[in-house]
């Protein structure tokens, strides 16, 4: 029987395929994972063939239709077939990604092979309730990019801003700031070709020390100075040890050798150009729609890909611990192949991010899914934190047996029933997983539904260029000319004009040779404008520089005409550069009280002309903070949307689980009245009592919906209990009571429907036509901190500033 879209469509609900009964036939009701339970992560393991690809693909599409960013790391090269997604579905669209070699074997042209599976892919995707409107819908939902480090096949990645210093939240968290360091020099130190051990090697106690003092002190690294700060580090101790002592200069000269011999290496230029690796931008658009950024690393060496991963993660942990708290699934993090990134006894530097990332990621919504096909070389003890476990067809029984360890230990004492669990493991089928998810009361048997992506398997590296060329390269930006950037006009000194004590006059820093330069007069203004808005809670301020040219007529000074500068006080210079020339200064200019005057006119100027213009949710009533972008606002509106769907979700929960509990022993104190009096034990029939109500809850946690079906199957099995006892007019009695609790159920189960039908939070934030909402300050709420002359360089009628 068909699945229907209106009965896997729901509210923070992933539909991977349906569940099967005790004797192996498919239900007619899909399988719905709760997008929550995410949150304590999950692993799939799988031997090849099994459908572990086919399966976590699916997880992945269902997170983007629901706006849940991902960043996945694709060892194999087949995850870049979340971009085969094809809504016509015809052959045109399949013919460009056919094995040639495929369609020999099988003698069939490749165009003859493109609309065999064109037809293939329409027909399984109708037998799972699907078509191409969903796909669609996924394409429309988020941005799918393929990204190859060290390559320019796919998305340039620039490893260049991991040594940049680390956001406050890491710098103040100790253990996560060393570990961090740790990371980073374990993974260099790999590339380079040292097995460094973090405790004992100079080199990579050398590098964590340069990383820490240079880290602490706000200092961002590359490459190419971190082979300076090698030669000559910023400090002359190490523990109680003079540095020559413990790491003489000959010595760390053979290291940076090393080191700058890596950045030479024209192969490695593909690493230091592209996309910088800052997870917030991978993880969304410049518009903040959600992407899915699949790191495929196939092409690598086994040194190159844990240098690689272990930055990724620690990235990924920098960029958690400076996200709020949320109890609703904002990210996920997907890794296909897990094996020797996480053994039991070895500690590569993937592993210590990695078991972070599973003890603390739930706080912040960051959900962990972890694949492999060796379950053996698996370290169980930190996997005891995974709480969804997808189960598929396992090579060996080493395989299974290494398997039930790990669920008996994730256990814990909670009765795990190991015998259950390996018969049901040795069953499984192509296609067919055990899922065990400690949110939910027992274990599910299902067949996973058919992927809306294309599954041609590895892409190569031909293919990979060809989907992403749109974006290789990158786009050139021509800066624009300064407003400020006026010819020189008017007499010119060789010296700067005398002026009173009682006049300020400052220099403009120069950023070019010295020859040529002429001084301009303007005036340099630094001022706080505030912001107070108590019915939203906002409470801001901004510091503006203001740089405005003195003219030759009055009025001499219009600030409304000014340029914005990025220079503090504290960057001005109060000294011109020796041989400059100035150009002429107006008479107003040398007077001390025209400054005042002027004060009031550029105080006057910013409270007409700054504003905060802010972003306003109508659906939710959200508004956007101070400075905060667009595309945070919307990246923002789409966790506070899910937060606020799970909680509605919650009460529902609270609401109706309790009713149906009361409703389920009333069903079975009936159940027990009508056997006492009909002398005779029907367990078939409590039953039959007790499903009625594990369908209402069932319903209630996204698993199953309370079919009519279901309802008939319990109802028939009740009358007729009815009919076993007739002559009883007290059992009569019973099963009309029976019958109008059962009738209970029903109007529950429809109120439970309508309650959730109406929580539909799912609006798009992408789309949604926000309103801008403008701020202003009042008179009082702007202070002029600083006004004074300021002499701004030119050379050749161009700035030089």
């Amino acid at each position: 029987m068909a699945i229907d879209a209106a009965s896997y469509e729901k509210l923070g609900a992933f539909y991977l395929g349906r569940a099967r009964d005790a004797e192996g036939r498919a239900l007619d009701e899909p399988l719905l994972y709760d997008s929550q339970d995410l949150l304590t992560h999950a692993l799939c393991v799988g031997m090849t063939g099994s459908g572990k690809t086919g399966l976590c693909l699916s997880l992945l599409e269902e997170a983007a239709i629901d706006g849940v960013p991902a960043l996945v790391i694709d060892p194999k090269g087949d995850l870049g077939n979340l971009l085969l997604t094809f809504p016509n579905l015809a052959p045109e669209d399949f013919a460009p990604w056919i094995d040639p070699d495929r369609a020999a074997r099988e003698g069939a042209t490749p165009e003859a092979l493109a609309s065999k599976e064109a037809e293939t892919w329409k027909n399984g995707l109708a037998k799972w309730g699907q078509d191409g409107a969903r796909i669609a819908r996924l394409k429309e939902a988020a941005e799918f990019a393929i990204y190859t480090p060290g390559s320019e096949a796919g998305l340039s990645v620039s490893v260049l801003a991991t040594l940049a210093a680390p956001p406050p939240e890491v710098l103040e968290e100790g253990d996560l700031l060393r570990d961090r360091i740790a990371t980073l020099a374990s993974s260099l130190l790999g590339l380079v070709g040292i097995a460094a051990d973090p405790v004992k090697s100079r080199e990579h106690i050398l590098l964590s020390s340069i990383l820490d003092a240079n880290w602490r002190a706000g200092k961002d690294l590359d490459l190419a100075t971190l082979v300076g700060a090698v030669q000559k580090p910023p400090f002359e101790r190490i523990g109680v040890l003079e540095l020559e002592s413990f790491y003489p200069a000959k010595e760390r000269f053979e290291l940076a050798m090393a080191i700058n011999a890596l950045l030479a290496s024209p192969s490695f230029a593909a690493w230091l150009q592209g996309d910088p690796l800052d997870v917030d931008k991978l993880l969304y658009s410049k518009t903040g729609k959600p992407r899915i950024a699949i790191f495929s690393i196939a092409h690598l060496g086994d040194a190159e890909r844990m240098f690689f991963v272990s930055l990724l993660l620690s990235q990924t942990l920098s960029w958690m611990r400076t996200r709020p708290g949320t109890s609703s699934l904002r990210a996920i993090l997907y890794m296909d192949e897990i094996f020797g990134y996480f053994p039991p006894v070895a500690e590569p530097p993937s592993k210590k991010p990695l078991l972070t990332l599973l003890k603390q990621a739930r706080a912040f919504g960051v959900g962990l899914v972890l694949a492999t096909q060796n379950p053996i070389d698996l370290d169980y003890r930190g996997l005891a934190n995974i709480g969804t476990w997808f189960l598929g067809r396992l090579q060996t029984d080493r395989d299974k047996q290494r398997i039930l360890d790990g669920l008996e230990g994730a256990a814990a004492g909670s009765g795990f029933d190991r015998a259950r669990f390996d018969t049901l493991l040795s069953a499984l089928e192509k296609r067919v997983f055990l899922l065990h998810d400690v949110h939910e009361p027992a274990p599910v048997v299902f067949e996973t539904r058919w992927a809306m992506s294309y599954l041609r398997g590895p892409l190569t590296r031909s293919e990979i260029k060809k989907l992403t060329a749109a974006r290789v390269g990158g786009e050139s930006v021509t800066p624009a000319k300064s407003a400020s950037a006026a010819k020189v006009t008017g007499d010119v000194a060789t010296v700067a004009p005398v002026l009173p004590t009682e006049v300020t006059q400052v220099f403009l820093p120069l950023r070019a040779k010295p020859e040529g330069v002429t001084y301009e007069p303007a005036l340099y203004g630094d001022a706080v404008v505030r912001f107070s808005d108590a019915k939203r809670g906002i409470e801001s301020s901004e510091e503006v520089q203001l740089l405005a040219p003195l003219g030759d007529t009055p009025p001499l000074v219009d600030f409304y005409a000014g340029e914005k500068l990025d220079l503090g006080v504290a960057d001005l210079e109060r000294t011109a550069t020796a041989g400059a020339r100035f150009a002429s200064l107006p008479s107003e200019a040398t007077k001390a009280k025209s400054y005042s005057a002027w004060e009031k006119d550029l105080a006057d100027c910013l409270y007409r002309t700054i504003s905060i213009d802010l972003w306003k949710s109508p659906t939710l009533g959200e508004a956007s903070k101070p400075g905060e972008s667009e595309r945070d606002f919307r990246i923002r509106l789409g966790d506070f949307a899910r937060e606020r769907r799970d909680q509605e979700k919650a009460k529902l929960r609270e609401k109706y689980g309790a009713q149906a509990a009361r409703l389920q022993e009333r069903v079975a104190r009936a159940t027990e009245k009508r056997e006492r009096e009909a002398q005779q034990a029907s367990q078939q029939k409590l039953q039959a009592g007790l499903s009625i109500g594990s369908a209402i809850l069932g319903a209630l946690f996204g698993r199953k919906k309370l079919s009519v079906s279901t309802l008939g199957r319990a109802s028939t099995a009740m009358r007729g209990a009815g009919r076993a006892i007739a002559e009883s007019k007290d059992v009569a009695r019973a099963d009309e009571n029976l019958e109008q609790l059962q009738a209970d159920l029903a109007v529950l189960n429809q109120q439970c429907e309508t309650d959730l039908a109406g929580i539909d939070l799912r609006f798009d934030p992408q789309t949604e036509a926000l309103e801008k909402v403008e701020l202003k300050p009042k008179k009082s709420d702007v202070e002029i901190r600083f006004l004074a002359l300021a002499w701004v360089p030119f050379r050749d009628g161009e700035k030089a500033w």
